[in-house]
């Protein structure tokens, strides 16, 4: 995968220098008032390691998020937000997860629709044969609206990571 361009956005994957970017996006309370047992910043850690590996390993998975026009800072600060797919298996089938982060003051503005959607059309495009699937916590009405907005239909709703969740296939 290479950076994904939008009208104005940059996706690229996540690089060391964006791990405090993504600890303060993950671990901010405003970001998990949907989400019963929200990361600290040891589980954020590790998270982001295990997005380095499945990048090592596919060659694709979440991506840093920032402004397109800005430059860029080096050290993750510009990061704004995350997206992406990665492997996930659902109920014993290979699925493709999409998932979307960004900080509250990137909130309102339509990116996580922009973003999510590059993420998809390029997971659609290049891996087809893996469905994209998204879960989301059923309080989470901005989110469920981003996946109206995407396109997506119901699939299942149960319990996933302690809330009761909708997920979502394309």
């Amino acid at each position: 995968m290479t950076e994904i361009v939008t009208e104005r956005l940059v996706l690229r994957h996540f690089v060391e220098a964006d791990r405090q970017a993504v600890v303060e996006i993950q671990c901010d309370p405003e970001t998990n008032r949907h989400n019963p047992r929200p990361p600290d910043t040891a589980t954020t850690l590790a998270m982001f390691d295990s997005w380095l590996e499945h990048w090592e390993t596919y060659g694709y998975g979440y991506l840093a998020v920032r402004e397109r026009g800005r430059p860029e800072a080096g050290d993750g600060s510009d990061v704004i937000g995350m997206t992406g797919v990665r492997n996930r298996e659902f109920r014993g089938e290979k699925v493709l997860n999409l998932a979307y982060r960004f900080r509250p003051t990137a909130w309102g503005k339509g990116y996580a629709a922009e973003a999510a959607r590059a993420a998809v059309e390029w997971a659609e495009r290049e891996i087809p044969a893996i469905p994209v699937l998204i879960s989301v916590a059923v309080t989470n009405t901005p989110s469920l609206r981003v996946v109206e907005k995407l396109g997506f239909t119901e699939y299942v709703e149960d319990e996933y990571d302690g809330a009761v969740s909708r997920h979502f296939r394309r």
